[in-house]
């Protein structure tokens, strides 16, 4: 969390030794004192007596040992707890789990894997992906989409007992957003326990693993008999730049992204590219193209199933308004939740012998 030993123990009332006796095992705490510690680090008190998700462990024990750890790797821990809880507690909230794939190891393997993953989610060789965060919820993976910074990573998944979760940076664009829950789903597909993708599409290195990953991502985006035929046309009847509005928008996916998809399916040279990246679509684009504008995934973003489970819960008092809220990730309040029914008198005798 950024904090010295000196800070966090003035803030919970404990001298700096007494705090190091702790951290070394040597000393105790009080329970009351546990709650102070939880409180100003910003965590349940549970985060310090129950064991993180295998594959959280996993990942933080090849970590240089008193690394810091980035802002995702907080938060997708605390989405994994949580997303595990509500499965234990409701009983009609589930995941669905799917047979792992094959790693790729060539273009063409690439490829072939992203056209599986298309009829997987239920689509042809052409149509765009639209809601892509409801269509691999579907099987199994909730995205969630949280504003955590210009600095911190672009997105990270977990791949839990049943299922997984990824995690979006919020503060991306929506074409980067979409494209980052789309390189999380090959890792979910590929049975990646944990992972945390610091900035998609960066390398040019095609026989990299991540730019494999990355081109899985386009391919399942951008799919190739589709978005050559619209290219193909536009570009014919529109030039260049209204050709990758027009592309960009169908598709969902940012410039860059299309740029270096029409790369990779060899329709444009380097230079054509390069043009295609500094497009930008214009509010005279959207009116006079008659363009949809979207705005997928805007944080704060949670799968809508999960937030019905911790409703349920909510609604048969399995949880407090405040453990709803703080299962809902903050991002509701209590004066949102619906109101519950009063109790009829006799109903004392359910809860006292």
């Amino acid at each position: 969390m950024g904090l010295t030993q000196e800070q966090l123990a003035n803030a919970v009332s404990l001298g700096r030794p007494a705090l190091n006796k702790v951290e070394n095992g040597v000393q105790r705490l009080s329970a009351l004192q546990l709650a102070r510690i939880a409180d100003e680090l910003g965590l349940r008190v549970e985060w310090f007596l129950e064991e993180a998700p295998a594959a959280i462990v996993s990942h933080r024990n090849v970590q240089d040992p008193g690394a810091a750890s980035p802002v995702i790797d907080v938060v997708v821990e605390r989405i994994a707890r949580e997303v595990e809880f509500v499965l234990e507690e409701d009983r009609q909230f589930d995941l669905r789990s799917v047979e792992p794939v094959s790693r790729p190891d060539s273009t063409a393997e690439v490829e072939a894997m992203a056209r599986r993953a298309r009829t997987l989610l239920g689509l042809d060789e052409r149509e765009p992906v639209r809601e892509i965060a409801d269509l691999v919820a579907e099987q199994g993976l909730l995205v969630f989409a949280l504003p955590l910074g210009a600095e911190s990573a672009d997105a990270a998944s977990v791949l839990l007992e049943r299922g997984g979760i990824a995690l979006v940076n919020g503060d991306l664009q929506v074409g980067r957003r979409r494209l980052a829950v789309a390189h999380e789903f090959a890792h979910y597909l590929l049975a990646d326990e944990y992972t945390v993708d610091w900035r998609l599409a960066e390398t040019l290195d095609a026989n990299s693993w991540e730019a494999r990953l990355d081109r899985f991502a386009r391919a399942l985006l951008l799919p190739e008999a589709g978005m050559t035929a619209l290219w193909r046309d536009a570009a014919d009847h529109d030039g260049l730049r209204t050709a990758a509005v027009r592309t960009a928008s169908e598709y969902r996916v940012d410039m860059s992204t299309l740029a270096r998809r029409l790369l990779d399916l060899g329709l444009v040279d380097h230079g054509a590219a390069h043009q295609i990246r500094g497009v930008r679509t214009t509010r005279a684009d959207i009116v006079e193209l008659n363009l949809v504008v979207t705005d997928e995934l805007s944080p704060p973003s949670l799968p809508r199933a999960y937030e019905r489970a911790v409703l349920r819960l909510y609604r048969e008092e399995t949880v407090s308004p405040a453990r709803a809220v703080d299962l809902l990730l903050d991002t509701w309040d209590e004066a949102s939740l619906p109101p519950l029914p009063r109790l009829p008198e006799d109903a004392i005798w359910s809860f006292v012998g």
